[in-house]
């Protein structure tokens, strides 16, 4: 017997409702980070207060500035599970880019956006 060279479609359609439902997570938290960075939610002192001390002041810009590379983290994860959605319409998801193997069902399952199988990223240290 032949080794299997890509997923079916039926494999192809467990990956898909992972993604999406992980994509649909990302974009939820996505937006939570950019309300607390944008302070939509107007629940700061700023709103009440007409003075600020220094430290609560630089506590609010470490906050931002934490939440905006968070931001921009789960804007690059969202990139990355859109790519994999066009992998499995294109039914190449799942295939290493180095070995051109499959890449297991376990590694998908943990890390669906990967483009390396194990022993490819293990290659790369």
């Amino acid at each position: 017997m032949s080794e299997k060279t890509r997923y079916n479609d039926e494999e192809l359609e467990e990956f898909k409702e992972l993604i999406l439902n992980k994509l649909a997570k990302a974009k939820r938290d996505y937006e939570n980070l950019m309300e607390s960075i944008d302070n939509s939610e107007g629940n700061d002192i700023q709103d009440t207060s007409p003075t600020f001390k220094v430290l609560e002041e630089g506590a609010s810009v470490l906050s931002k500035e934490e939440s905006a590379r968070l931001a921009l983290r789960q804007q690059k994860f969202i990139s990355h599970l859109n790519s994999a959605l066009i992998r499995i319409e294109n039914k190449t998801y799942g295939i290493c880019r180095e070995t051109g193997k499959l890449i297991a069902k376990e590694r998908l399952r943990a890390v669906p956006h990967a483009t390396l199988s194990i022993e490819a990223k293990n290659d790369r240290k």
